[in-house]
C-alpha cells in the first residue's frame, strides 16, 4: 500500500504516468511463475535481469504488426475501413497504435511509414501537413521513446516529407530508422544524415544483412531490435556479463562452469515466462491482432540479451593498461569474441517449442542497458571515456554484429560543423556497412534531441525534470538517470575530417 501511495503522491508524474506505474506495481505483487532457487539467486545477484517485464507476463514484450495488411483490409474489431486518402490513412494508423500492447503499453513498432503513406500522396502540400500533424500527434500521445518507425530502403515522396517534418518538429518520439542498401539513392541517405545530425534520427540499418536474416520481411523496433513483421518477441531477458565475471578470477571456471550454467538457467527462465504467456493467458487466443491476422504466433521468437562484455573482458584478463583494454588490445579482442562465440554456441543448443520463427532458438541481442546500470557498458560497446579513434572503433565493434540478428549498435556523436558536410558521415556509414556493421546511430553535439542508449530524449526535457517539472514523455526519467549514471554526455565527439 505504501508503494501505491508513493506513486499517487509523486508530483513529478502525470496522470497517465501514475496510471501505468500503478498497473506495474499491482503486477509486481503477483507470484505465478515457476522459478527455482538457482534462477532466483542469479536474479538477486543481477546476473539475470528481465528488464521490468513484470511478474506475470500477459502480453508479448514486442509486437510487430503487419501494417500493410491493416491498410489493405482495415479492421473489423476497430470498425475501420481501408483508407482512401492521406488523412484517413494517418488517422487509421493512430487509432490502431492505441490498441497495440507491449511491456510499456505503447507500440514498439509503427510501421514502414513511407511505404504505408506513399500511395495516398496526391498533393505534396496537403500530404506534408497531414504527415507533420501525424508525427506531432504521435509525440504527444504515444509518450514513450521506444515507439519506433521505419523508412526506406527506397526513396519516395513520403520518405522525404517524413524527414522534412522530423527536422522541423524536433521531437524525441517516434524513434526512426532508415533501411539502407546498395540501391538506396545517395540523396535520400544524405537527407537522413542531415536529419540525424539535427535531431538524432533516423539511425541507419544495413538492409542487406537484416533482409537476408529475416527473409526480406523485418522491422526495426524499440531501440534497434530486428524482428519479423507479423510477429515479434515474447520476451527480452538479459545476461549481465560484468556481474557474472565478478563471481570468479579464473578464465577456466568462467568458460567451463559459470557461463554455461548462467546461460542454461536464463534460458529456463525465458522458457517459463513464455510458457505462462502462451499457456496461461488468453493473448494468443483472444487478441483481435491474432484474429485479423495482423500478427501470427508462428512469427514470434524471444531475445537472449547481454550487457557488460567490456567489463567482463577487462576483469577476467586483469587489464589495467589502457592500451590493452577492451577495444584496444588484441588479447582483449580475442577473449571478447571467444565469450560471444561461446554464448552463441550455448544458446543454440537450447530449444523452445514456441519460438517457431527462429527454429525453436532464441535470438541474440546486444542489450542497450538500463538507467540504474552503474559501471556496466551496453552490449558489446567500447565504454564511454575509453572511446578509441572512430574508424578503429567501427572496425572493432563490427566484428560482433554478425552474432546479433535481433539487434546491436552504438552511438557516434559528431561535431556540429559536420552539418556542413554530411557526405563525410555518408562515407563512414557506407564503409561501416561494407565491413558488416548492421546498425549505425549518430547525432550532433549541439542537438537538443539526443540518443541515450537506443532511445531518444530531449536535453531540455531532462533539465525540466531535474527541476521537478512534469514532462509528458515517460522516457525522460530514464534519460536523466542515464546521463548521471552512464556519462552519456561525455561520449567522444567525432570531428569532421
Amino acid at each position: 500500500m505504501n508503494g501505491a501511495l508513493k506513486i499517487i503522491k509523486d508530483e513529478s508524474l502525470t496522470y497517465h504516468q501514475k496510471l501505468l506505474s500503478l498497473a506495474q506495481f499491482a503486477e509486481s505483487t503477483l507470484d505465478v511463475l515457476k522459478i527455482d532457487d538457482e534462477i532466483n539467486d542469479l536474479r538477486d545477484k543481477k546476473i539475470i535481469c528481465d528488464l521490468y517485464e513484470g511478474n506475470a507476463p500477459y502480453r508479448p514484450r514486442y509486437i510487430i504488426v503487419d501494417f500493410e495488411k491493416f491498410m489493405k483490409n482495415g479492421s473489423k474489431f476497430l470498425n475501420l475501413k481501408p483508407p482512401t486518402d492521406i488523412y484517413e490513412a494517418t488517422n487509421n494508423l493512430l487509432i490502431l497504435y492505441k490498441n497495440i500492447p507491449s511491456i510499456t503499453s505503447f507500440p514498439v513498432y509503427l510501421g514502414n511509414l513511407d511505404t504505408l503513406l506513399e500511395p495516398f500522396i496526391v498533393d505534396e502540400i496537403e500530404a506534408y501537413k497531414a504527415i507533420k500533424n501525424f508525427l506531432l500527434h504521435i509525440d504527444r500521445t504515444l509518450t514513450d521513446s521506444f515507439c519506433h518507425a521505419n523508412i526506406g530502403p527506397h526513396d519516395s515522396v513520403a520518405g522525404y516529407l517524413i524527414l522534412k517534418a522530423t527536422k522541423e518538429l524536433q521531437t524525441a518520439i517516434p524513434n526512426l530508422t532508415m533501411k539502407v542498401n546498395s540501391n538506396t539513392p545517395k540523396d535520400f541517405v544524405l537527407d537522413g544524415i542531415d536529419s540525424a545530425l539535427s535531431t538524432a534520427k533516423p539511425s541507419f540499418a544495413n538492409d542487406e544483412i537484416f533482409s537476408n536474416e529475416f527473409n526480406n520481411n523485418y522491422a526495426i523496433a524499440s531501440c534497434y531490435n530486428g524482428l519479423p513483421i507479423s510477429g515479434g518477441a515474447y520476451t527480452l531477458t538479459r545476461l549481465n556479463l560484468a556481474n557474472l565475471s565478478n563471481q570468479t578470477n579464473s578464465e577456466d571456471e568462467f568458460f567451463n562452469t559459470l557461463l554455461p550454467n548462467a546461460v542454461k538457467l536464463m534460458c529456463e527462465y525465458m522458457d517459463e515466462r513464455i510458457r505462462f504467456l502462451v499457456c496461461e493467458t488468453p493473448f494468443f487466443k483472444e487478441s483481435f491482432l491474432i484474429k485479423e491476422n495482423l500478427i501470427d504466433q508462428n512469427n514470434f521468437s524471444a531475445m537472449f540479451g547481454l550487457v557488460g562484455l567490456a567489463e567482463c573482458t577487462n576483469k577476467l584478463l586483469n587489464l589495467v593498461d589502457s592500451k590493452k583494454r577492451y577495444g584496444k588490445g588484441q588479447k582483449a579482442t580475442d577473449f571478447a569474441l571467444k565469450v560471444i562465440e561461446k554464448i552463441d554456441e550455448l544458446v543454440k543448443q537450447h530449444d523452445n517449442p514456441y519460438c517457431t520463427y527462429s527454429n525453436n532458438k532464441f535470438l541474440l541481442h546486444a542489450q542497450v542497458g538500463i538507467s540504474d546500470d552503474i559501471g556496466i557498458t551496453p552490449g558489446c560497446r567500447v565504454p564511454i571515456k575509453e572511446d578509441i579513434e572512430l574508424f578503429d572503433q567501427l572496425l572493432f565493434e563490427a566484428k560482433f554484429h554478425k552474432y546479433f540478428p535481433s539487434g546491436i549498435g552504438n552511438i557516434y556523436p559528431f561535431d556540429k560543423k559536420t552539418k556542413e558536410n554530411p557526405s563525410f558521415v555518408y562515407d563512414i556509414l557506407n564503409g561501416s556497412f561494407k565491413n558488416q556493421m548492421r546498425y549505425f546511430s549518430l547525432y550532433s553535439d549541439d542537438a537538443d534531441v539526443i540518443r541515450i542508449t537506443g532511445y531518444l530524449v530531449k536535453k531540455s526535457d531532462i533539465e525540466k525534470l531535474k527541476n521537478d517539472e512534469q514532462v509528458y514523455s515517460n522516457s525522460v526519467v530514464l534519460g536523466m538517470d542515464a546521463t548521471q549514471n552512464h556519462h552519456i554526455l561525455d561520449r567522444k565527439v567525432n570531428k569532421n575530417g
